[in-house]
């Protein structure tokens, strides 16, 4: 099992100044990783992925970093695919890429944009496609139902070769077929208010489901989130005996301070050890 921390931006939790606190803390206390949401719509402010990303990998230097997760069909593929070539080198290749077609169908109608289920899920096949060939650094060109790429190469490529690990959020069997076919699942088993809305057990059959669609010898992440309190890892561990291979922390306003979530950080990530 691996350890990292999950910021939910909301409010004080995506200002800048203060996620990169939160970042240098949980890199000086033993985390590994940072996951953000990425969302549009809440109207109490929410600060932006990519930059909250950015500013994590400028003052960090072992964290991996991930979206958690980019809902790919709102952003055009070839513009994303630069951002994070970018991001990518940025860090010196800490970056995961976290994907899903975007569990809030209000999200994208806001801004007239496709709220239909299965044409969000077409959306991010075909943009994952396009993602992951203009990372090779050769001439693409795609015409598809949704997107146009015309003879274009991209360089410099990413830092992470063959490409950035890319792990598919989502519950639905669709999503964990998608899942099957990348290099990792990331999934919340809280709400928020800090009630378990998937078992250790029902993790367990989702991770049996996956793993039947791969090759047997294919490593895979299983990232789930949630809350632990120092001392106490035997949730954690009941998560990693159904197959999880992450943890992540979950911070956020409706848990506590940022003096409280500071304190969670410092710590330390719930190995069964401490």
């Amino acid at each position: 099992m691996q350890y990292g921390i999950e910021i939910i931006p909301f409010g004080e939790f995506g200002e800048p100044q203060i996620f990169m606190q939160l970042a240098q803390a949980a890199e000086a206390s033993g985390w590994e990783a940072l996951w953000v949401w990425d969302h549009l719509a809440f109207p109490y402010g929410v600060g932006d992925p990519w930059v909250l990303l950015s500013a994590a990998a400028a003052v960090t230097s072992r964290l991996k970093l991930l979206p958690g997760v980019a809902p790919l069909p709102r952003y055009k593929p070839h513009v994303l695919a630069r951002l994070l070539i970018t991001l990518d080198r940025l860090s010196n290749g800490r970056l995961i890429l976290g994907v899903g077609s975007g569990g809030l169908a209000g999200e994208y109608t806001a801004y007239g944009e496709p709220g239909d289920a299965k044409t969000r899920a077409a959306m991010l096949d075909e943009s994952l496609d396009i993602l992951t060939r203009l990372w090779l650094g050769e001439p693409v060109t795609h015409h598809g139902p949704h997107y146009t790429v015309n003879n274009v190469a991209f360089t410099p490529r990413p830092v992470q070769q063959p490409r950035i690990p890319i792990w598919v959020g989502g519950d639905s069997p669709a999503a964990l077929r998608r899942a099957a076919r990348w290099d990792g699942w990331i999934i919340g088993t809280i709400d928020e208010n800090q009630q378990i809305t998937m078992t250790p057990a029902q993790v367990g059959e989702r991770v049996a489901a996956i793993q039947r669609q791969r090759p047997a010898a294919a490593p895979f992440a299983v990232a789930v989130d949630g809350v632990s309190q120092p001392g106490n890892t035997a949730h954690v561990r009941a998560y990693a005996a159904a197959g999880a291979t992450w943890w992540f922390e979950a911070l956020f306003g409706l848990r506590g301070s940022l003096d409280d979530m500071l304190a969670r950080i410092h710590a330390g990530p719930p190995r069964p050890d401490r």
